[in-house]
């Protein structure tokens, strides 16, 4: 993209002069640094340092700004006289004559978050993003680091690529990318190495002495009386402290903050000695209080949006569940129809396929979707259950077996994903027990979802059984174990797993809520959930649920329901 903007004159000209235009290229999309505002006018620190030059040097200037690689081209050709804004290096110094520096570009490798920090020589096998004909660019190429380069537009191309997934780091200038990545909501990347630094300024064809002296001399002359450094501190001083702690800040408050606290010391000491103790005698009271308030606070949200969302989704399933049945019939009355057509004209297409395979599979899809529609319908309910706290039917009798082959059908995807490596052995003879199989696949859904986000890599394994024994006392119990090879829990946090909102993968989405809902419907069937687990050696978890009979099974769901 190309823009070429209306000529300005410069104060201190007067009017009708005859006047010499000079022609500043720059970079559409380099913010803070260069680039087109909502308006499309040219904008930022380079834009305004050169404006201030041509005014306090006299002369015109118009601005043309398009794509770096096509505004490096076109000084190289001759079609623009200057570009306000390219970094220095010993190789582009043989093309171009540059100006006094005026600024210092940071070059950053940024990351997704989790990634380790890299440098220059650790780039063999790596993609990385840099911006075409960048200074970056330049410099990979030079030095053939065996990195394979992904070549963008603008930063604002590659921060986004690295932010959905492509590449490994994205090599580029540290306060533009800190400005586009907060300006878009890039929050999964940030820096983790700085390279370089190089300094940054006007550049213009070699032999182009004239124009470059013009810039140098208007350059020296802010930069003297101090507008210069307004103009830097404008546009580059804030992001300059981004990530940066404040000492300066901090030392002022601090020295005034100093003063007033010699003042009131003595009576400070004292008035902690008299409060010490009670203090510490009701602090652990208000730590309790203040979670239990959270707690019920973000309770009392979800239930509210349980509720809002089972609503809206009921009315869509009602359809499909009041329609589908009437589709499946309406096929069924066509068949034969449709087969005496067949076998008199032969095959012919219905849906964009040949009728001789569509007709066993669209019963087949009807199906299918009915059987989903019934599957929103229940977990609709589920979730209105559990915003009402209400109690379940806890009298079904449940083959574990069969809870768990219908769990792995609908997370099928999500472990072809995770793992190359999925076994499952189901055990002969396992016995029934009483319960709620919906809520026992709840269960089984959340636990091979958690092994499967716990996977570093598809070539780590899960290994899903189910069997039964005796406990200590002769009681028979069935047991699911789902045992998976990814990167384990830490000791400290095996306790914590059940608790509601606890959640060691937060980044990326996590509630908290998964396993603290397992352990409740768990609990309810009066079994346990037991969990083993090494750091970097994974994690096998185990649902014990107790073969019960039904006269006790049944005195213990009604005096619960008492409670």
């Amino acid at each position: 993209m190309q823009l070429s903007l209306p000529v300005f004159a410069a104060r201190g000209d007067t009017a009708g002069a005859a006047r010499q235009y000079i022609v500043v290229g720059g970079d559409h999309y380099h913010p803070p640094y260069e680039f087109l505002d909502d308006n499309g006018e040219p904008a930022g620190y380079n834009v305004e340092l050169t404006r201030a030059i041509a005014e306090v040097m006299g002369v015109d200037v118009r601005f043309v700004f398009g794509e770096w690689a096509e505004m490096r081209r076109k000084l190289e050709s001759g079609e623009i006289d200057i570009l306000q804004g390219m970094s220095y290096s010993e190789e582009r110094a043989k093309e171009f004559d540059f100006a006094p520096p005026h600024a210092i570009v940071h070059q950053s490798f940024f990351a997704r978050k989790g990634a380790p920090a890299v440098e220059l020589d650790e780039l063999q096998g790596k993609e990385v993003i840099v911006q075409n004909l960048d200074i970056m660019h330049d410099y990979l190429l030079e030095h053939n680091v065996g990195a394979e380069l992904i070549t963008v537009d603008t930063h604002a191309d590659a921060l986004r690529l690295l932010a959905s997934g492509r590449g490994d780091y994205a090599l580029v200038a540290n306060l533009p990318s800190l400005y586009l990545s907060r300006q878009l909501g890039l929050t999964n990347i940030l820096p983790v190495a700085k390279p370089f630094a190089n300094r940054y300024g006007y550049a213009v064809k070699k032999g182009n002495s004239n124009t470059l002296a013009t810039f140098s001399e208007g350059l020296a002359i802010l930069k003297n009386t101090g507008r210069h450094q307004q103009i830097y501190d404008k546009w580059l001083g804030p992001l300059e402290d981004m990530g940066s702690f404040p000492w300066k800040k901090v030392g002022q408050i601090g020295a005034s903050v100093s003063v007033t606290l010699l003042l009131i010391l003595g009576g400070i000491v004292m008035w902690n000695r008299m409060l010490r103790r009670e203090v510490e005698s009701r602090s652990e009271d208000l730590r309790r209080h203040q979670q239990q308030l959270i707690q019920a606070d973000k309770m009392t949200s979800l239930g509210v949006l349980v509720s809002g969302v089972a609503h809206e989704i009921n009315n869509p399933s009602s359809l499909l569940l009041l329609n589908l049945p009437v589709l499946r019939d309406a096929y069924a009355d066509t068949r034969e129809i449709l087969e005496n057509h067949y076998r008199t004209h032969g095959d012919f297409d219905i849906g964009g396929l040949a009728y001789s395979r569509m007709r066993d599979e669209i019963p087949l899809m009807l199906d299918e979707m009915l059987d989903g529609a019934q599957r929103i319908k229940r977990i609709v309910g589920d979730l209105k259950d559990f915003a009402r706290q209400g109690s379940a039917d806890l009298r079904e009798v449940v083959d574990l077996n069969t809870v768990v082959d219908t769990a792995i059908r609908l997370v099928d995807n999500s472990i072809r994903k995770a793992t190359g490596q999925f076994e499952v052995s189901l055990g002969v003879g396992l016995p029934t027990v009483r319960g709620n199989a919906q809520r026992i696949e709840q269960v089984v859904i959340n636990l091979i979802l958690n092994a499967c986000q716990a996977l570093r890599s598809p070539t780590e394994g899960i290994f899903l059984r189910t069997y039964y024994d005796a406990d200590e006392s002769g009681a028979l119990r069935v047991i699911l174990e789902v045992r998976d090879q990814g990167q384990g829990i830490e000791p400290d946090a095996i306790n914590q797993l059940t608790d509601p909102f606890f959640t060691t993968k937060r980044e990326s989405g996590g509630t908290g809520l998964g396993l603290s809902v397992s352990a409740g419907i768990v609990s309810e069937h009066r079994g346990r959930l037991v969990f083993d687990s090494k750091p970097g050696e994974g994690t096998t978890v185990r649902m014990i649920l107790p073969v019960e009979s039904e006269s006790m099974l049944g005195s213990g769901a009604a005096a619960k329901g008492d409670q």
